[in-house]
């Protein structure tokens, strides 16, 4: 069963276009990276610059070497010197529905 890994980011109205772009460049990276499935990016229509991340991964395991071989990639430096906070990430699956 694939596992979620959801990236919450929050950038300052000043970065809000150039965290948008790095946050791109990460994900389309991420379609070299073997586990890799899916991804959606949401945007704030309130906020611009606070970004949700929505990803698919095979395994936790995967999703958490990614995590750790991508941590020095210039596109995730870029994105944590830009954003107001620092970045959250959270790694789940989804429940069944409840009818």
């Amino acid at each position: 069963m694939p596992v979620y890994a959801v990236w919450e980011s929050h950038f300052p109205p000043e970065a809000a276009a150039e965290g948008r772009a790095v946050t791109e460049e990460i994900w389309r990276d991420m379609l070299d990276f073997d586990g890799y499935l899916t991804h959606e990016l949401i945007e704030d229509l309130d906020n611009p610059g606070h970004l949700l991340v929505v990803s698919q991964w095979t395994t936790r395991e995967r999703a958490d070497e990614v995590l750790s071989e991508y941590s020095g990639h210039p596109n995730a430096r870029r994105a944590n010197q830009l954003v107001s906070r620092p970045r959250v990430r959270f790694v789940g699956h989804a429940l069944p529905e409840v009818p």
